[in-house]
């Protein structure tokens, strides 16, 4: 199996997918979270048990419920040893490979860095995505939505602007005048790879942490070592990496900061049979992007490295296709605790356009437009 051409196609019949993860994973959501009967089970213990991968489901969709959406496959491994890279943890993805199949998944979803332990090797009958492209595009959806809560021209801070996924956040947040963008650890050469980078914008490039201190967002997708005294006075922290960074006593040395967490969507048109359903289902940017390719119908394997700008794209339109199901932003939380920023949360960042010096025709040039990324 190939890499499908990152095109839309007018209509495909949808197909169910498979998400695989683990106990232990960051952002999961509520629809991705592993199985409860291997949540509780000790690291030591999953390495010592003869157990096999779990299947959750399957996952249902509003406008098509009676056929599964798709399945949450729980792997018997911790985080550690999904890092280690184990021939456990391989042995047992492959099983979880082999179990999506027997259930009729064509696309696969690899969570929480399981993608790794392929190795480079690739089934041939079902799809793979690592959900690298929507993640992407959810951020700056989250971007939009956090800069309501920013001074206008006060800078925007990406940290790990030179990582697969925070090329493609810094080439979507270019044109987002009048907030000058404030690249750390980026090479300078390396600002303008990305296609039809524009920036209409003041545009800085720094390796020094102690710069981040002028910006008013800041938006973190690696692991830097950023503290408390890099953030300047009420700043607002939209924490995407992964693992992430920040830590709950960040809040009681700096009081003044609000974290907000990232890379997890909302979809209240896709439930879990069991679940609460008065409440929107939420979902990390994986399975969200597992779930759009199955709506879809792609054929093919997905976003396997750094997402391209044509895979960007194609999550912006399966975004706005699906929409009725959700895959914008959830209600922002920080530390997984709901949390209130003293303005609305829905409402949009200014669009392209409204503001002096910011022509649509600066927005044309982006590698899609970037007033698509409003759900």
């Amino acid at each position: 199996m190939t890499t499908e051409p990152h095109s839309s196609p007018a209509y495909r019949p949808r197909h169910p997918v498979a998400f695989v993860t683990c106990p232990g994973t960051d952002h999961a959501g509520d629809l991705g979270r592993p199985s409860t009967a291997l949540g509780g089970v000790l690291g030591a213990w999953l390495r010592r048990l003869p157990l096999r991968a779990r299947v959750t489901g399957p996952l249902r969709a509003a406008d098509n419920p009676e056929r599964p959406a798709g399945w949450v496959i729980t792997l018997p491994v911790t985080p550690d040893e999904v890092c280690s890279g184990s021939r456990r943890a391989r042995r047992l993805l492959w099983q979880a490979l082999d179990r999506a199949r027997a259930l009729g998944a064509l696309t696969v979803g690899l969570g929480g860095g399981s993608a790794a332990l392929l190795g480079g090797e690739l089934p041939d009958d079902v799809g793979i995505t690592t959900g690298s492209a929507f993640r992407a595009v959810l951020c700056v959806m989250t971007v939009r939505r956090l800069l309501a809560h920013v001074p206008p021209g006060t800078p925007v801070a990406v940290v790990g602007a030179d990582t697969g996924v925070g090329r493609a956040v810094v080439a979507l947040l270019a044109d987002l005048s009048p907030w000058p963008l404030l690249l750390v650890d980026t090479p300078v050469n390396d600002v303008s790879a990305g296609p039809g980078r524009v920036s209409a914008g003041p545009l800085q490039v720094t390796a020094d942490l102690r710069d981040v201190r002028a910006a008013g967002l800041v938006v973190l997708l690696d692991g830097a070592a950023l503290g408390a005294d890099h953030l300047g006075p009420d700043a607002l922290v939209l924490d995407d990496s992964q693992p992430r960074v920040t830590r709950p006593d960040l809040l009681l040395r700096r009081p003044d900061v609000r974290v907000v967490d990232g890379g997890v969507a909302a979809v209240p048109g896709v439930w879990r049979p069991g679940a609460p359903r008065g409440r929107a289902a939420r979902a990390c940017a994986c399975l969200a992007e597992t779930l759009l390719l199955g709506l879809a119908g792609h054929e093919g394997h997905f976003t396997l490295g750094p997402p391209q700008s044509g895979q960007a794209q194609l999550m912006v339109e399966l975004a706005a296709r699906f929409g009725a199901l959700g895959f914008g932003p959830a209600a922002p939380r920080s530390f997984g605790e709901p949390v209130n920023l003293t303005r609305r949360f829905e409402q949009d960042a200014p669009r392209p356009g409204t503001h002096a010096g910011h022509s649509a025709a600066s927005a044309a040039r982006l590698p899609f437009p970037l007033a698509e990324l409003t759900p």
